[in-house]
């Protein structure tokens, strides 16, 4: 995070207007706060106007508790780095009287002070920062970093007394990690940073990602090593992150099953994506490599074995059998049951993709048998009630539940911020108010244990892509009653990319309206949607008269109009990426994955121009054929160029956004000369696993055989030069 006093605007000061709920306490609610540039997240649960500022220059004393604990002293020491890095403020650990100061205490706390909460009290001359326990104290510290504000004598902190507590207790994101892998460095940094909005557990898909000791073949080549994963589990626990591992049981497991030694466990011959339940090898494999992840993550409480989308459940005839007297949800209740039994000696809380009562309402409900008890339930879909009927029945029954943010409408590039679009191309409600209406209710239901946010891999979008939707689920779970989504989303922008951020509204509303372009050009959707149509190229000319089909242009009519539009709208985009990188925005490289992303879109949009192009330089060609010969054969030329030009252009975004991407990732598809990666089609057909590498991304244009075009084409040019008349 760069230095935020470069961030600066000549005005910087954000006034809202200022109501007073009640004057004798003068508590303010998010949506009438009145304090000039607050943009706090996730917002606290009180907030009371009325104490004088705190100013000072530039240099600060932290006060400890005498008898502080070593975790309240990295918080402190955490909280010096921060105030240096983010707004170049010098602060050193002292004693209680040395002015301006922030004390850090777990002593001064109120009776009724609740898990994790903290309260912040600003005075003219210190800023005292209270809390029961170790998190809440450092959840008060972020809150802190969130209220200081540039002054004209240097800074302040706005006199307020905050008391803050969080409605869910556990706020999980989902990191899933299945087709790409970051570097370490990038991990910690991602770490630090959902931290600062109160992210207490990183759910962390690792398929083969991590090198399992018992089975090293089926880690990746480069995936991080028992001790590294070791490493990232401390360095998360100062952060009061606990890292689950999620590796996945039943289904999605490709990255297992796709190796032959492993071909007899899966649950039909022709399908690498499932385990078959009823295999007693299926269970000595997974407790191997779950032993493994245990022993990765020392000191967590959980483990996430996935288990979802099981497509073809039931399907060998022993499981059918089986399945005919339990049904199919008993039979996957059979295998989450035999995993929790196990795990559960290894002292995890099991957590699977199930929906609440998802046994009992299911198309096939288990039929005599029963969860475990202890089973962690987080999944669920548009079934539930608006009264949260089965949450409320399984939490009955003595099961957690966690409230599930389930990932965004498929599409490449970009998260749907803003708006979804159907298989038909419907308009749908995008995924942060979608996220909203669904957290905002549940935190305040009282129902959940904990949250889950997803952030499923399939189209290999760069993990800063999803920040958005990270940032609001650990909002709205932490308070489900304020602010306003718009409010939210104000703050967003100032808290992560600073007060310099211009324009972000509409950047990522234009990213959003590329990445469905994107999705709806060449063959892309067909992963997903089936019949959608094919791009083909113009029709090559042949014979000594130039003979050639003029079809291009009438059938693609659409698509080049919707590319022109396009175009100018990627254009925009990059103007406001341009802008924001010179004013000096806070993470700069989100910046640069934006351009990236607006670069490909755009190329696109001119390929389907240049395609255009391509046939009217052909068209002139052909009419001019016994008019001008000259004229013709520099069409023809023209129509070559046109396709150099195309291919040189893709070439150079493509190889510009793996660049970019890879400044925080190894290599898609890394191998090394000890061990090549192993890539085998799954049945999921993931749009990010077309191919092994990055290539993914061009590889419908790539399809489109440009290149045996462009060779065509020259010879053909050659043909007429020899065979034409002058």
């Amino acid at each position: 995070m760069i230095n935020k006093l470069s961030q600066l605007k000549p005005v910087f000061l954000l006034f809202l207007v200022v109501t007073v709920i009640s004057t004798s306490t003068n508590l303010l609610f998010a949506s009438e706060l009145s304090i000039s540039g607050l943009h706090l997240i996730p917002f606290p649960k009180e907030v009371k106007q009325g104490s004088p500022d705190l100013t000072f220059k530039n240099e600060l004393t932290v006060v400890l508790d005498k008898d502080h604990s070593l975790s309240d002293r990295f918080t402190a020491d955490e909280l010096i780095r921060d105030l240096k890095n983010e707004w170049n403020i010098i602060a050193n650990i002292g004693i209680r009287g040395k002015y301006p100061s922030v004390v850090l205490t777990r002593r001064q706390v109120a009776k009724s002070m609740k898990d994790q909460g903290y309260q912040i009290i600003t005075g003219e001359r210190e800023v005292l920062i209270s809390a029961k326990g170790e998190a809440g104290l450092f959840y008060g510290t972020q809150t802190f970093l969130q209220l200081i504000q540039p002054d004209n004598s240097g800074f302040k902190v706005p006199g307020l007394t905050i008391t803050d507590w969080p409605d869910i207790l556990r706020r999980a994101i989902h990191y899933d990690t299945k087709h790409h892998q970051d570097k370490a460095s990038y991990v910690k940094s991602f770490i630090k940073d959902l931290s600062r909005y109160k992210v207490n557990m990183l759910v962390w898909e690792w398929e083969d990602k991590f090198a399992y000791p018992g089975h090293p073949e089926i880690g990746a080549p480069g995936a991080f090593t028992l001790q590294e994963m070791q490493e990232f589990t401390r360095y998360a626990n100062q952060y009061h992150i606990q890292i689950v591992p999620l590796v996945q049981g039943l289904g999605h497991v490709s990255f297992i099953l796709k190796w032959p030694q492993y071909k007899n466990l899966r649950e039909i011959e022709a399908s690498n994506w499932e385990f078959c339940p009823l295999k007693d090898g299926s269970y000595d494999l997974l407790f191997d490599l779950w032993k493994d992840a245990v022993d990765a993550t020392p000191g967590s409480g959980y483990i996430h074995i996935g288990s979802d989308e099981a497509y073809e459940l039931a399907a060998c005839e022993k499981c059918k059998t089986k399945s005919d007297d339990i049904g199919k949800s008993g039979l996957y209740q059979l295998f989450i049951n035999k995993a929790a039994e196990y795990l559960s000696k290894k002292g995890r809380k099991v957590m699977a993709w199930e929906t609440p009562m998802g046994w009992k309402i299911s198309e096939s409900p288990a039929k005599g048998i029963e969860p475990v008890k202890g089973l962690v339930f987080t999944e669920s879909y548009d079934y539930e009630t608006p009264g949260l009927t089965y949450a409320n029945e399984a939490k009955a029954l003595g099961f957690e539940v966690f409230a599930y943010d389930p990932n965004p409408g498929v599409v490449p590039l970009m998260v749907p911020y803003v708006f979804e679009k159907g298989e038909g191309g419907e308009l749908r409600t995008g995924s942060l108010e979608k996220s909203y209406r669904f957290l905002s209710p549940a935190a305040k239901s009282g129902v959940f244990e904990g949250m889950i946010c997803t952030s499923w891999d399939d189209d290999g979008l760069h993990n800063q892509m999803w920040m958005m939707h990270f940032i609001n689920a650990a909002a709205w779970s932490w308070n489900g009653s304020r602010p306003s989504l718009d409010e939210f989303r104000e703050s967003y922008f100032t808290s992560y990319y600073g007060n310099s951020a211009t324009n972000m509204d509409e950047l990522f509303k234009l990213l959003n309206e590329g990445a469905y372009y994107f999705a709806g050009t060449m063959e892309r959707n067909v992963w997903h949607y089936g019949e959608i149509g094919q791009t083909h190229l113009p029709d090559l000319p042949r014979g000594d008269a130039l003979e050639y089909d003029p079809f291009w242009n009438t059938q693609y009519k659409e698509k080049v109009n919707q590319s022109e539009e396009m175009l100018a709208k990627m254009d925009l985009a990059l103007q406001i990426i341009e802008k924001n990188k010179e004013s000096g925005v806070s993470n700069n490289h989100d910046f640069e994955i934006f351009r990236t992303t607006a670069e490909l879109i755009k190329h696109t949009c001119l390929t389907y121009i240049d395609l255009s192009n391509l046939e009217y330089a052909i068209k002139e060609a052909h009419v001019n054929r016994f008019v001008d010969y000259n004229v013709s054969l520099n069409n023809l030329q023209k129509a070559q160029k046109i396709i150099e030009i195309s291919l040189k252009r893709r070439e150079l975004v493509f190889n510009d956004l793996v660049k970019t991407y890879e400044e925080t990732r190894l290599p898609k598809g890394f191998s090394t000369e000890d061990k090549p990666f192993f890539w085998q089609q799954d049945r999921a057909r993931h749009f990010a696993f077309r191919r092994p590498d990055m290539s993914f991304v061009i590889y419908d244009e790539q399809l489109l055989d440009m290149e045996g075009y462009l060779e065509k084409l020259k010879a053909y040019i050659e043909f007429f030069k020899d065979n034409s008349l002058n």
